[in-house]
């Protein structure tokens, strides 16, 4: 699983990505269509992982998005099992500048790594006949039901490295 540092890394890069899209297509009067999907793993005392799913979808365009459906099925059924809520969720409406979200919960008893695929949104713009179509952010691999070193302990050995540093340059 990736380090904290490298999480914040991909959530930065995502926020200038979109600060960078939404510039560009300011001068456009049609919705403009960003999702962030997160995950977030817990090992259950049943030796199982819990896997839960959240998807932020933002309009930042100048429109409203009609009828938005949310689609996330890249969660193969021999290895998760939805436990909480449904891979699937629509709303009638995404007004311009805002914000709708939608979580679930998966189960895995199956060790191994797993590569998710980003969520679909799909949309309707009023000018337009076709349903338009976005991709949530890629999640990171993750590591159902490996080892893992304890956080705190590698926080420690920084600390410390960090002391030793310090003690050096003031010698």
């Amino acid at each position: 699983m990736a380090t904290p540092q490298a999480s914040q890394a991909l959530v930065l890069l995502f926020i200038a990505a979109m600060c960078f899209v939404s510039s560009v297509t300011a001068s456009v009067d049609s919705p403009f269509i960003v999702a962030h999907k997160k995950v977030a793993l817990k090992r259950l005392k049943s030796g199982a992982e819990e896997v839960t799913v959240s998807i932020d979808i933002y309009n930042e365009g100048f429109a409203t998005a009609y009828d938005v459906s949310l689609t996330d099925d890249g969660w193969p059924r021999d290895t998760f099992e939805v436990v909480s809520g449904n891979t699937s969720r629509s709303w009638e409406r995404l007004d311009a500048g805002g914000q709708v979200s939608h979580s679930f919960q998966l189960e895995s008893k199956v060790k191994g790594r797993f590569e998710g695929a980003p969520a679909v949104i799909k949309f309707r713009v009023p000018t337009k006949a076709a349903l338009q179509e976005a991709y949530s952010t890629p999640i990171l691999p993750l590591d159902i039901l490996e080892d893992r070193a304890p956080e705190r302990r590698f926080q420690w050995v920084r600390f410390i490295s960090f002391l030793k540093l310090l003690s050096d340059l003031f010698k």
